[in-house]
């Protein structure tokens, strides 16, 4: 069988991430990179072994060997590199969030269901195999009612005001940052495990470093804490560093998140939990192979990811066995399994984060700064 031909367009973290999943997949080849320039496409290509080299994407949108593309660029160029490919009958897997606004991610909605191609957003974090198991003890009933949600979303790397990144500056990343970022990963992580909608929320944002030195020239993201003075110049900044939002979700349940990007010593804590009238569950990223499991009249629970334990339907998102930890790689390589088999396979079932799932995503980034300004709830739906 001939090999699904994909181009990854953008040469920085998450393309490096998206192109070591890919191959593991074994029906998919990555036979092309787009960097920002021909000398980023170029040592990216030598690096890892892409034959099709460009600076320019146009030219892969053209180019009729490829038949799908990973979007992995800042979010400002999320739409109209998505919309291009959609257009020329590619399939289009894009990072989160998916657009700039919710208008831009409806508009991408349209293409994809006008062009008949497959797309999907990448909200990886689902993928964690003690993830699906949570998923499927609440679709069971093993939690009863859900009736309290809370977590937080913390990192420490743009702790410093010399830490910097083009996720920092509206131009390239939107208005939301720490909310857009990691918020839409929490928001979305909740939604899916509950099968409750987000129906109103009340949110607070909060920016600490109003004044941030940028690198004049590139840097490795944590550098920026060892420039010196001639090395950065001063901006003003006007995205977030730190968000919380309170939630109604459903007919009852209440809940509550903290986004932040400037909490000392927490590098990915991607914590959720879930309350319901009969029992409990907390998970944390950091910690991606456990699952706590609270009760009140007996003894809580810590169970380790072992496939052979678990719901049959959760199961499937794991490939070794108890006891051999699958991480932060291989929930990418679990999504894109499925985005690559609904391509191969057209009859085959949906099983990944949806253009429509983002399109929400978007519509309540945008209630989130509704709220902020209004400085009270707003209904989402």
């Amino acid at each position: 069988m001939r090999k699904i031909q994909t181009a990854v367009i953008g040469a920085g973290f998450m393309g490096k991430v998206h192109t070591e999943a890919i191959r593991r997949l074994g029906n998919v080849e990555v036979a092309a990179i787009c960097g920002v320039s021909e000398e980023e496409a170029q040592s990216f290509g030598e690096k890892y072994g892409v034959p099709k080299r460009t600076g320019d994407y146009r030219t892969l949108v053209s180019d009729p060997s490829i038949d799908a593309v990973h979007v992995c660029t800042p979010n400002v160029l999320h739409h109209p590199i998505s919309k291009a490919f959609m257009e020329a009958g590619k399939h289009v897997l894009c990072e989160k969030p998916l657009a700039l606004s919710s208008k831009e991610a409806q508009d991408l909605v349209e293409t994809a269901r006008r062009t008949k191609v497959v797309a999907a957003v990448n909200h990886n974090l689902r993928y964690y195999p003690v993830v699906q198991q949570a998923r499927r003890m609440i679709e069971k009933g093993e939690l009863g009612e859900i009736l309290v949600v809370q977590g937080t979303y913390s990192q420490d790397w743009l702790l410093y005001d010399t830490d910097f990144n083009w996720r920092i500056e509206t131009k390239d990343n939107g208005p939301v940052r720490a909310i857009g970022d990691i918020g839409s990963h929490w928001m979305d992580m909740i939604q899916h495990l509950t099968g409750l909608k987000i129906k109103s929320l009340c949110a607070d944002l909060a920016i600490f470093h109003k004044i941030r030195k940028k690198p004049k020239f590139a840097v490795e993201t944590f550098a920026g804490k060892q420039l010196r003075p001639e090395d950065y110049e001063e901006i003003p900044i006007d995205t977030d560093d730190f968000g919380a939002v309170l939630l109604r979700l459903g007919d009852r349940a209440r809940g509550a998140f903290t986004v932040s990007q400037v909490s000392a010593g927490n590098k990915n804590r991607f914590q959720w939990e879930i309350y319901g009238t009969k029992a409990g569950l907390m998970w944390n990223q950091e910690k991606p192979d456990e699952l706590w499991i609270g009760h009140r009249n007996s003894p809580n629970e810590l169970i380790i990811k072992d496939p052979s334990l678990f719901h049959p339907e959760a199961a499937t998102f794991a490939d070794l066995p108890g006891g051999h930890s699958e991480g932060y790689d291989d929930a990418h390589k679990q999504l894109f399994r499925r985005f690559y088999q609904k391509i191969a396979d057209p009859s085959a079932p949906v099983d990944f984060p949806t253009l429509e799932d983002g399109q929400w995503g978007m519509h309540l980034l945008e209630k989130v700064l509704e709220s902020v300004a209004r400085g009270g709830w707003v209904d989402t739906m």
